[in-house]
């Protein structure tokens, strides 16, 4: 009888776990979680990294630990996760260069952007910023291309990635004028160096831009979206400025290492996307100049790869070398 009765209760403890969803179930995560980031702090993807870990954090009551991994063209970070074990416990916060603009710009990649994961849910998008030092003598986005016209190849710009560099390319390639690319590990030290007026500008996403424009350390010429922003309502964007319908933009995402099981990707996927869902995170995200972006993983591998379709075009476009 007692055997009968622990049987009964066992089935009936069986029945209430497989109802949990994916999220509540106690098997993931069961230890702290890895999120890779190929840029240095400051960057878009580390800022969003950071806030969407503390969000998960919160979910799942495991840490999850960003951990920055930049240089390389983002190659040492998204090797490390592709090369992970497919258990869920190591993740990666990509951005349009490491996930789509390095499929275009090198021959060779020591990963596949697309074959190597799994997508698990887009996160945030950010217009970009031409900037120039606050002491620089380019006023006007007019200046700059009046000087980069009479000086071809001879202004230097800053490139904190793969990504900032194509956007730069179809930037000149619209207006019709050269300039001299400057490497650099990511965003925050590329345009800590127009700050410092050692090249002559840059483009940088929003979030990592604003807070040296409100500190007049570097001035915004224009912006890259459709309309100007709300957060620098006075500088016009690149399209009113002579190059009719121009928008690009950096964007974040959430991905795992290729076989990681659906039932972790699915409760990643929900997570992430319940917690970008919130006010509070938007307005977060909305703080830093960007909007929330989600839409689930069979979205997010739709969009990347017409990205990197895209992006293929607009390296042909512009003459862009292929490394």
């Amino acid at each position: 009888m007692a055997f009968h009765h622990l049987k009964r209760c066992l089935i009936v403890a069986s029945l209430t776990l497989a109802a949990l969803p994916a999220s509540a179930q106690p098997d993931y995560p069961s230890r702290p979680v890895k999120v890779i980031v190929s840029l240095p702090p400051g960057s878009g993807a580390d800022t969003t990294a950071r806030f969407i870990s503390q969000q998960l954090s919160e979910k799942f009551r495991q840490p999850f630990v960003v951990e920055n991994r930049p240089g390389a063209n983002s190659f040492i970070a998204a090797r490390a996760v592709a090369e992970a074990a497919p258990d869920g416990y190591t993740l990666f916060v990509g951005s349009n260069s490491s996930m789509v603009t390095n499929v275009a710009v090198f021959r060779t990649l020591p990963y596949d952007p697309v074959k190597d994961f799994v997508p698990v849910e887009r996160i945030a998008r950010f217009a970009m910023v031409v900037v120039v030092p606050a002491s620089s003598p380019y006023k006007t986005l007019d200046n700059l291309l009046d000087a980069a016209r009479k000086a071809p190849g001879k202004l230097n710009y800053a490139s904190g990635s793969a990504g900032y560099q194509v956007a730069m390319e179809l930037f000149h390639e619209r207006f019709h004028v050269k300039g001299n690319p400057i490497a650099y590990k990511g965003t925050a030290p590329a345009i800590t160096d127009v700050a410092a007026g050692n090249v002559d500008y840059s483009i940088g996403e929003i979030s990592s831009v604003l807070p040296l424009i409100r500190a007049g350390r570097i001035r915004a010429l224009a912006v890259t979206d459709t309309q100007r922003l709300k957060e620098l309502p006075q500088v016009p964007t690149v399209a009113e400025s002579g190059a009719p319908g121009f928008e690009v933009f950096a964007w974040t995402g959430m991905f795992a290492p290729a076989k990681v099981p659906e039932k972790i990707v699915k409760a990643l996927a929900d997570a992430v996307r319940d917690a970008m869902q919130q006010r509070e995170s938007a307005k977060f995200i909305e703080n830093l100049g960007g909007s929330v972006f989600s839409g689930g993983p069979q979205q997010l591998r739709q969009f990347q790869l017409a990205e990197i379709e895209r992006t293929r075009d607009i390296v042909k476009t512009a003459g862009i070398p292929v490394e």
